[in-house]
């Protein structure tokens, strides 16, 4: 999987790690702190992750368009890891409970200008490395190597939130408990009717508070939850540090990739490698491309609802504490624990091993296993978790099924039967529409969120966790059949010149997706918990009957 591919790709994966991991620290916790500090409702909160998410998928086309027409790629990268390193900045400050609000926007604004410097640019670098005829028949496994990076960064991201915020919020005395911020905003607000049930679990938090001292209580643990999201927000300065690092340390392994046409144009020795299009065959690319475009932007729409809706299902409908061996799959420690064990026995067993890696393949089962059972016997009868931890499941399963993907389409490769780039994308929207199917089935016996008023479900209505965690599976799946080909086919169907603008136009059909995300959200409190799964269902299978109804048209300029 890894084999033969030019060093800059490396240099750019661990690049990348580096940010998604920041970036996705801050993604996990972003909407439960802005409920918890501001009392904000799902619908609200939802409404200011999309807008946020527009912003940092439009401004690639900015930063495409500057890259292609002044800076090069390398130089807006650059620049952009520095404008991100200032917003988190800003994002990580403490404020006190509901203050503050104008810094956390000027924080996302400036976190998704320097997002769109840096990400469609990025992708246009490794493209470049793979327009050289060496490496050209690689750029489809190139690019699912270039995404595993980013979940590798995303699997941890859950993890750290979660320790950091643990640790800061256990500082101030008090633990995690779901039900506190709206409780607490509500009491605040004199728009709790009972606080009786507010009082006992505050008092689980401490023993001494009375209803006269509940509302100092509120606003304390809101403070105190509000300051430990500061703290997790302020991991994503530290990665972005050595996100820096790495770009510009190793320049040298991507130097030669990082050429705009206006750059080669303006050399001597390179002016002959720029490549002209006539005016028809640009625009065969470009009408391609858009209608590519068009399908992906309802794909990101159902995908991204892992950050608003399915939290907000993670938190108010899955029970809130598992058993031992369920809550391997929460520990981060014992699920890749399980996961190296089992790959160690796959070394093993495999008949293609020889005796060092036999060797090796019986240690790290043995010694995995071991850690993985003393995991397992360190857990409690029944073991909490936090709802942001759910996220770390969609980069778990990409690092775990890269190389199955990239294998299965080898075979089919050298059968002669692998897809094209776009039957691929018709294919994950599918099975998107498949991962959403499992979340209606689970969903319609269950209380709509109006009907629970915006509260956690009592506890003999809450679901296994499993009903989540399947969905998440389906959707790793449709996102490697979809994201990393996407992105493939971007770089190689772009006109030359319009590389950098084109892996924008990318991210800009996922800002248009990321925009209706907030729609879905809308429909949170309004209609039965199944039918806002059932909208995404329905909005995957139309785009998918779309992109096979005009397959020869894509499969044509892919080949041009």
């Amino acid at each position: 999987m890894f084999k033969g591919h030019p060093k800059g790709l490396f240099v750019a994966f661990f690049a990348n790690m580096g940010e998604r991991f920041g970036f996705y620290t801050m993604i996990s916790i972003f909407v439960l702190f802005m409920q918890a500090k501001y009392g904000l409702s799902a619908a609200a909160a939802g409404s200011i992750y999309a807008t946020f998410l527009v912003g940092v998928y439009i401004f690639p086309l900015l930063g495409g368009f500057l890259a292609d027409r002044f800076l090069g790629y390398g130089r807006t990268i650059s620049l952009g890891i520095v404008v991100m390193f200032i917003g988190y900045i800003l994002l990580a400050l403490p404020t006190a409970m509901d203050t503050g609000f104008p810094l956390i926007v000027a924080a996302l604004t400036v976190i998704a200008l320097g997002t769109g410097l840096f990400k469609g640019n990025l992708q246009a670098l490794v493209g470049n490395l793979y327009d050289d005829p060496k490496y050209s028949a690689m750029r489809d496994r190139a690019f699912n190597v270039f995404y595993m990076g980013i979940n590798i960064g995303a699997m941890f991201a859950p993890s750290a939130s979660k320790a950091v915020c643990d640790w800061t919020l256990g500082k101030s005395g008090y633990f995690y408990d779901a039900r506190i911020p709206a409780l607490a905003n509500e009491f605040l607000e004199g728009k709790l009717a009972d606080a009786s049930a507010f009082l006992g679990i505050a008092q689980a938090q401490d023993a001494s508070v009375t209803l006269d001292t509940l509302g100092r209580f509120g606003t304390d643990y809101v403070n105190a939850l509000s300051k430990s999201y500061h703290f997790g927000f302020g991991v994503a300065c530290v990665s972005l540090i050595v996100s820096m690092a790495v770009f510009w340390a190793f320049r040298k392994h991507y130097k030669t990739a990082d050429l705009t046409e206006r750059q080669k144009a303006k050399s001597e020795t390179l002016k002959s490698q720029v490549v002209e299009l006539s005016r028809e065959q640009t625009r065969e690319r470009l009408v391609a491309l858009g209608l590519v475009f068009g399908v992906v932007i309802f794909f990101w729409m159902a995908f991204h609802q892992s950050a608003v809706t399915m939290t907000y299902f993670a938190r108010d409908y899955t029970v809130p504490s598992v058993g031992q061996a369920a809550f391997l799959l929460f520990d981060l420690t014992g699920l890749l624990s399980v996961f190296l064990s089992i790959l160690g026995l796959v070394f093993l067993v495999r008949k293609s091993s020889n005796s060092l890696t036999r060797l090796l393949g019986g240690a790290a089962f043995a010694g995995f296993g071991v850690l993985a059972y003393l995991r397992y016997g360190g857990y409690a009868a029944t073991n909490p978790f936090q709802p942001q931890m759910f996220q770390h499941f969609n980069p778990f399963f990409i690092v775990v099924l890269t190389p199955i993907v990239i294998g299965v389409f080898g075979w089919l490769n050298r059968k002669g039967k692998e897809p094209s780039a776009p039957r691929k994308i018709g294919i994950g929207m599918l099975i998107t529409a498949a991962a959403y199917t499992i979340l209606v089935i689970g969903s319609l016996s269950l209380a709509s969120p109006k009907a629970l008023g915006g509260l956690v479900a009592p506890a003999e209505s809450q679901v296994s966790v499993y009903w989540l965690i399947a969905t998440y599976f389906g959707l790793t799946i449709a996102e490697l059949f979809l994201s990393p080909i996407g992105i493939s086919f971007v770089s190689k169907v772009a006109p030359p010149k319009y590389k950098g603008l084109m892996q924008g136009g990318w991210f800009a059909a996922t800002a248009v997706g990321n925009s209706l995300v907030g729609v879905v959200a809308w429909f949170w409190m309004r209609v039965p918990l199944w039918a806002v799964w059932a909208i995404l269902v329905g909005a995957c299978l139309l785009s998918a009957a779309f992109i096979f109804a005009i397959m020869r048209r894509l499969e044509r300029a892919a080949a041009a």
